[in-house]
């Protein structure tokens, strides 16, 4: 699977990301493409230990058992799959200064390794390993990408 911690992964991830524009087809959900980098940052915030949301009620009953679901293979994300309201962008953004802090997250999270990964729960899974860390974000990221068609 996947995992922001493999150079490959992340340069893919870096061209879709710089191919982004705000004439960019959304397929479903209601953010803006600046929106969409902007709540991938905030994803990235999480796992990098910069921002701790409180876990989520249905995530201490379900996260445990939807985990190894949603990190068993590279099937994408569902559509409109429920996110932790600190990681809701509704405030207008710029694409490119959303675009540049979205890419220096992920090249901080990469470049740091493993031991820079928050120890902090995911507001829904709960405790992740570095490595689930990793492919989760690379999973969010490329769902969101898809979300925008690049």
């Amino acid at each position: 699977m996947e995992s922001l911690f493999d150079e490959v992964a992340r340069r893919q991830l870096r061209q879709r990301i710089e191919a982004v524009t705000m004439a960019s087809p959304r397929q479903w959900g209601s953010m803006s493409p600046a929106q969409m980098l902007a709540h991938c940052a905030l994803g990235m915030q999480m796992a990098t230990g910069d921002l701790n949301p409180p876990r989520v009620f249905i995530g201490r009953v379900l996260g445990p058992l939807i985990k190894p679901l949603a990190l068993k293979d590279e099937a994408p994300m569902k559509r409109n799959s429920p996110t932790a309201p600190s990681l809701v962008v509704k405030d207008k953004r710029d694409l490119d200064e959303e675009r540049q802090r979205l890419l220096q997250l992920i090249e901080r999270f990469a470049a740091a390794g493993p031991a820079a990964c928050t120890t902090h729960p995911h507001a829904f899974f709960g405790r992740l390993t570095p490595e689930e860390w990793a492919k989760l974000m690379h999973k969010h990221l490329d769902h969101h990408l898809r979300q925008f068609n690049v």
